[in-house]
């Protein structure tokens, strides 16, 4: 799930010219953080559904991890119900059942981190060494296509393998400790990536002019804005991603996961061939290669920990999803409820929808800024 985190800087493009049945009701036994982390007040209104979204019942029932000051223990019950779902609801979030306090940390570290990365890697002139990494890479060769593989495959290679060894670095180091590893490493890997693309996508071999097509941008940007409704489950928790929460290595179960069971390498591979369609030259080629390939290998990455780590709950989930999307619909083996689309109008995946617009209008922004690290 780690993945996401990381691709999704990627953003859809501007046109750019050829040189450049009913509501279920909240059950108490339903997934619902602990009473010992929630804290409701007074002048909260309780909000509809698609705010407070209620979550679906399960038969296995996963409790959320205590925000930061509460509890350390977590894990899951095993009592059953009747529907056969196995893992978590996803996207479920209870506007009245957040912790200010919780918030208002998550604001700061991230304050702090997009600080540091600053200082320490973008800043040039504050003695960054992003540059130095990338000039570093770029000595390999002259070609761009060969340093934007370089640079993927090192943030493939330190980001799998990071992911790869999550179970045995937090026993060692603990849930928190090690998600600021991981994302500290990843990070700004990922940014020396998404910059060196950003700086040098028109600096490949033409290979094919497509922009005069009509409905051709159309078509790109509304790809390329789907494809981040599925390239973001990860962010869900983005409690945990910050590590306010104790991290938790999630089994999904609802929403976007009935439709595939790897939602990152779908949306990556859509922001890809969107983007390669309108770039049409040989580097926008070589970052889809290294990156479809990356979500490929996570495909069976994510199987193989998933497995390791929920056993008999995880081959049933994967009985009835698919990696392939609709596939499990169409032959029959996931059963959609009547309100499946209740599944989605949650704050989750409203806030992805006007992140993802605030993206593309900021994309002259996001141009300018890569151009002056002149990476």
């Amino acid at each position: 799930m780690a993945v996401a985190s990381a691709t999704t800087l990627f953003f859809p493009p501007l046109p750019t010219s050829s040189n450049q049945p009913h509501h279920r009701h909240r059950r108490l036994d339903a997934f619902t953080l602990r009473p010992s982390s929630i804290s409701t007040p007074n002048f909260l209104p309780q909000l509809p559904f698609s705010l407070n979204s209620s979550p679906i019942p399960r038969r296995r029932r996963f409790s959320a991890e205590a925000s930061i000051g509460d509890s350390e223990s977590g894990g899951s019950t095993s009592t059953s119900d009747d529907d056969g779902l196995v893992g978590e609801d996803a996207a479920v979030f209870n506007l009245s059942e957040q912790k200010l306090a919780s918030w208002a940390y998550f604001t700061v570290i991230l304050g702090v981190v997009l600080f540091v990365l600053n200082v320490v890697w973008i800043d040039n002139s504050a003695g960054g060494v992003g540059k130095a990494f990338v000039d570093a890479i770029s000595g390999l060769s002259d070609s761009h296509e060969v340093v934007m593989l370089a640079l993927i495959f090192i943030f493939a290679v330190v980001h799998s393998g990071l992911a790869s060894l999550r179970d045995q670095g937090e026993k060692l180091v603990g849930e928190r400790a090690f998600r600021v590893l991981f994302a500290g490493v990843s990070l700004p890997l990922a940014v020396s990536t998404v910059v060196y693309f950003i700086n040098h996508r028109y600096d490949g071999v033409q290979l094919w002019q497509l922009h005069s097509i009509p409905g051709l941008h159309q078509l790109v940007w509304l790809s390329s804005f789907i494809s981040f409704f599925f390239l973001y489950p990860s962010t869900f928790n983005l409690l945990e991603v910050a590590a306010v929460d104790k991290p938790k290595m999630h089994l999904w179960e609802t929403g976007i996961m009935r439709i595939t069971r790897h939602p990152q390498m779908v949306g990556q591979v859509i922001w890809c061939l969107a983007h390669t369609v309108w770039i049409g030259n040989s580097v926008a080629v070589a970052a889809s290669i290294g990156l479809i390939g990356h979500h490929l290998f996570g495909v069976w990455n994510g199987d193989r920990r998933l497995a390791k780590r929920y056993g008999a709950d995880f081959e049933a989930v994967k009985r009835r999803t698919s990696v392939v999307p609709f596939a499990a619909i169409l032959d029959g083996r996931q059963k959609l409820p009547d309100d499946y689309y209740k599944e989605f109008i949650r704050l989750p995946y409203l806030s992805i929808t006007a992140l993802t617009i605030g993206a593309y209008l900021a994309h002259p922004l996001m141009q300018a800024a890569s151009f002056r690290l002149h990476w």
